[in-house]
């Protein structure tokens, strides 16, 4: 049982939010918490994005011999649509709870590098244009998102579409890489007293995960882009044959980089499933220290398994029984979690809330593409498989079924904490419903499709081979997922304006971040708290639910004396200054050298469309506005 004397100096009562508004208040911003709903922002907006162009190639195959767009157009919006669900909307998705979580959950007033933290979103939202703007003007990336060379050679690939692609994954992979170093930092160093390692909330564990993954993973994909940069560039041959190269040599680095970026994707939906599974199930999470370990085995594995998207190169053997037995081993882990959350609903009194429904719809979808990617673990299998409709069926499964399904239950359930403010219960039923509805339409019918021989990325088809019903009907889902995409665009913009009525603790949960005002003030907490658990409410309001777990006494003397603030201090106070809280000063120089950072990659567009005197003296105008903008912002105080 927790000690009666624990409650008491755990959490003063902080404030509300001060009033900052304005577009420069948003331009300037340190805060993580604004930084996350920019990230939230822009994400959803890039998700329509993403949303319009994948109904665009639904509508050229609902039938034989479509002539909605022409082959070129349809390969620039495929390309262009998995270029913006990976790097533009599932990712950012969840570097939005990155940055309004983490802090939170852990303790702390902000992130390690408040700075950073701008120029990594202010990096995403221009590198997001920067590689969104050429499909208005015909000359958007056309290889598919996976961009194998040498297809993306010069030789194969003219003009200026495949430039945009390179530049901007180079653009979006630094955006990802200071992010990564942040929070590593801040989960590091920056955890409140009794915060340890093993009291961590498993989103915070998830997200930690994750960090090394980016950090481990982009080089990767980084050197995959410089190799092809220079050759488009500069007329080096890394990929070329003739010259002694290996054509294969992008699809291992890519890959090294593109399988551990699916488990990237998917485990902060694991850690925002295991928020709401335990909250809406009124009990703690089930297994706590396996479901750790087992992201930590998902992230190792993860870099084990990338050939299994080679099977059909011909490596041999011995390299195909390897990767595939990896592939097998990465099952496992998953498989834990998936027990895990059924065991924690299991006995629970569970809350049919449209977060919890998000979450039971995302255990079920992911399982579904987790054990048709556990068929693919067997090259016999994948060979008849690979380039199928039935690959589009397994990863739409795992990445949409799996990840934007959890992300949009981690919406639902974090909005209030986020903006004081409920998303509407009703139009969320119906959001979830046509979401879950749809998207078994669109993509389960593909594994048919795809067992009976339709390949990826064709435009068009003949009638008379088996597929026209099930195209017909993948066509009618996106309908659907459209429609309830509208009813959340409806939902979210009409409560973002609605009054703020949310309490600091609106769903009974456990966890610190709902210890705070909703939404929370600028320094996160007045006092910083003294954990005694894994779920401190739960131990103040509901004693019952975490009896079985540990806990410890808080040396408050030690936490007073090393902060300053004395901890029983209840403050109606509103400011930071007023309480003595030091916060960083807002400033727009991360924004500037964000700007000049993408200008100075953009201009080397001008090698393939002006001449080389003007690609010269634009790279070497943006390098000197960087360099200046950078030094601006080292050399300024920080608080």
């Amino acid at each position: 049982m927790a000690s009666s004397a624990a409650p008491a100096p755990a959490f003063a009562a902080a404030p509300a939010a001060t009033g900052q508004s304005g577009l420069w208040s948003w331009l300037t911003t340190v805060d993580h918490k604004r930084i996350g709903m920019l990230y939230l922002w822009t994400s959803l907006a890039f998700l329509f994005v993403g949303g319009t162009e994948a109904f665009i190639l639904r509508l050229q195959l609902a039938h034989p011999n479509g002539q909605v767009v022409s082959a070129e157009v349809y390969n620039q919006l495929f390309t262009m649509h998995g270029t913006t669900m990976i790097f533009l909307v599932v990712m950012p998705l969840s570097a939005a709870f990155f940055n309004f979580l983490i802090p939170l959950q852990i303790g702390a007033r902000d992130v390690a590098f408040p700075r950073l933290n701008a120029f990594s979103y202010w990096v995403y939202l221009f590198g997001g244009i920067f590689i969104t703007l050429p499909v208005f003007f015909n000359v958007a990336p056309d290889a598919g998102w996976f961009g194998y060379a040498p297809l993306t050679t010069n030789q194969f690939s003219p003009g200026i579409h495949i430039d945009f692609w390179v530049l901007g994954l180079q653009i979006l992979g630094v955006s990802s890489l200071a992010a990564a170093v942040n929070f590593i930092t801040t989960i590091i160093h920056m955890r409140a007293p009794g915060m340890s390692m093993a009291r961590m909330p498993m989103f915070t564990w998830m997200s930690f995960v994750v960090q090394f993954m980016l950090v481990l993973a982009f080089p990767a994909i980084t050197i995959a882009l410089f190799f092809l940069q220079f050759d488009r560039f500069f007329g080096t041959q890394f990929y070329e044959l003739a010259a002694g190269a290996d054509p294969l040599l992008w699809q291992h680095l890519f890959w090294i980089f593109g399988h551990p970026e699916v488990y990237i994707l998917v485990l902060p939906t694991f850690g925002l499933v295991s928020e709401i599974t335990p909250t809406f199930s009124e009990k703690p999470l089930f297994g706590y220290n396996v479901m750790v370990f087992s992201g930590i085995l998902i992230g190792f594995l993860g870099f084990g398994v990338w050939a299994h998207h080679m099977f059909a190169v011909g490596m041999g053997a011995t390299a195909d029984t390897i990767f595939g037995i990896g592939t097998m081993l990465i099952g496992i882990p998953t498989g834990i979690k998936i027990f895990n959350w059924i065991a924690t609903m299991w006995g629970g009194n569970l809350r049919f809330t449209v977060a919890m429904k998000f979450a039971i719809a995302f255990v079920a979808l992911f399982l579904i593409g987790g054990v048709s990617g556990v068929m693919h673990a067997s090259p016999p299998t994948d060979l008849q498989q690979t380039d199928t409709y039935f690959i589009v069926a397994h990863f739409h499964y795992v990445l949409f079924g799996g990840s934007v399904m959890g992300i949009m239950g981690g919406i639902y359930h974090y909005f209030p904490k986020m903006t004081g403010r409920f998303l509407s219960e009703k139009l969320g039923n119906w959001h979830f419903w046509m979401f879950f509805i749809g998207m078994n339409l669109t993509f389960f019918p593909m594994h048919f499709s795809g067992m009976l021989g339709m390949p990826r990325r064709v435009y068009t088809y003949d009638a008379g081979q088996g597929w026209d019903t099930f195209n017909l009907i993948s066509t009618i889902g996106v309908v659907f997922q459209g429609i309830g995409l509208f009813v959340f665009a409806y939902n979210f913009l009409k409560s973002w304006k609605g009054e703020k009525n949310a309490p600091g603790d609106p769903w009974s949960a456990g966890t610190l971040e709902w210890s705070i005002p909703s939404p929370p003030p600028e320094y996160n907490f007045a006092q910083l708290p003294i954990v005694t658990s894994r779920y401190p409410l739960w131990d103040i309001k509901h004693p019952e639910r975490t009896a079985e777990l540990r806990h410890s006494d808080p040396d408050t003397a030690v936490v007073a004396e090393a902060h300053g603030v004395p901890m029983l201090e209840q403050t109606e106070t509103r400011t930071a200054k007023a309480l003595g809280i030091p916060m960083p000063f807002p400033t727009i120089k991360p924004l500037f050298a964000a700007l000049f950072m993408v200008m100075l990659f953009a201009s080397l567009i001008f090698l393939h469309t002006a001449s080389l005197q003007v690609a010269v003296v634009s790279m070497i105008g943006t390098t000197l506005l960087f360099i200046g903008a950078v030094y601006s912002w080292l050399t300024s105080p920080l608080e």
